[in-house]
């Protein structure tokens, strides 16, 4: 497993339209979009490393209200044992209508050699 495969069954599960990179085709009322942020080996034992720390964003897009949106990706980021580094309100981009909220999300994943 790592962070992409795991935050995609996850915002799937919510029923939120969900891609890697881009949106490709028509896009929905709310879509979000992951993108990999970093990889790092911030855990350590024995100058090796034990773990793989994986970061991500979530560009969350929303015609209505993000409001509700944000506050369940959060809550199931959170239960699901994420660390949410970092959440912010981009901007509405008028071209397309949609609001742009970012929700940058971390988890250690095992590292395996």
């Amino acid at each position: 497993m790592n962070i992409l495969q795991e935050l995609t069954e996850l915002i799937t599960e919510l029923g939120l339209a969900v891609e890697t990179g881009v949106f490709s085709g028509e896009a929905p009322a709310e879509y979000i979009v992951i993108t990999p942020l970093t990889d790092s080996f911030e855990l350590f034992g024995d100058n090796r490393p034990g773990y793989e720390t994986q970061e991500a964003r979530l560009s969350l897009f929303s015609k209505r209200n993000y409001i509700a949106l944000k506050t369940s990706v959060l809550r199931a980021l959170l239960a699901a044992g994420f660390t949410v580094t970092d959440h912010r309100y981009i901007g509405h981009e008028d071209d397309t209508g949609y609001h742009h909220y970012a929700i940058d999300a971390a988890k250690p994943y095992a590292w395996e050699e």
